[in-house]
């Protein structure tokens, strides 16, 4: 079984969209905006080429991992810069044989070998804590808000890296883009079948917790 891990290029972005639509479908919502998301990156200043790749098994893209710059705004509004990686998309037959682990751990060795601080990003716990990921709040970063949430968490990519920054995080206007152009876009993709499904309001409980953790 080959297996390759390369760099995203110009000639594989409706593959990786077509993908990561299949990979959140029904997840999150009834349907999915992953893939627009992911169209919309490319076309920001904050998109990060160099931290952005694809898998092959075997030739074929079944997956792929993007990166953005995101930040941190002290109390006296000084900005710190630091990097936030999604959506993160494997072909759903795929899922649970380790092909996002190898993605994630590829895309997070290079950032630090590219000399990049810290990622930061919202999602499951279980998901990015084996990856050394914890709640922000052990770092004093929150929300825009002030709160803490148990699905926003931060990995300093060498020690101490996080230690003198603290504040409110702000991810890339890239992870919001301008809905009024979503519905011509996915009438580009094959018609699929939206339904409301329990995991829908689990992904809504989690990203309201608030994390109690005390990170002592």
């Amino acid at each position: 079984m080959k297996i390759t891990i390369r760099k995203e290029e110009e000639k594989d972005y409706r593959r990786i969209e077509e993908i990561t639509r299949e990979a959140f479908w029904n997840l999150y919502i009834p349907g999915a905006m992953e893939h627009y998301i992911a169209h919309s990156i490319r076309k920001h200043p904050d998109y990060l080429p160099e931290l952005s790749f694809v898998i092959e098994l075997e030739g074929d893209i079944i997956g792929s991992i993007m990166y953005t710059r995101a930040k941190v705004v002290d109390s006296a509004g000084q900005e710190h810069p630091l990097i936030s990686f999604g959506p993160v998309s494997i072909l759903p037959k795929y899922h649970r044989q380790g092909f996002g682990r190898m993605l994630i751990e590829h895309s997070i060795d290079e950032a630090k070998k590219q000399g990049y601080n810290a990622i930061i990003l919202g999602g499951f716990t279980y998901h990015y804590h084996p990856y050394g990921f914890e709640g922000s709040k052990k770092y004093n970063i929150a929300m825009p808000d002030g709160k803490f949430y148990t699905g926003i968490m931060a990995l300093p990519l060498y020690e101490g890296a996080l230690d003198q920054i603290s504040g409110t995080v702000h991810f890339s206007e890239a992870m919001y883009p301008d809905e009024a152009g979503f519905a011509e876009y996915d009438a580009t993709f094959p018609e699929k079948e939206k339904k409301v499904l329990p995991c829908q309001a689990k992904f809504e409980a989690a990203v309201s917790e608030i994390d109690t953790e005390s990170y002592e």
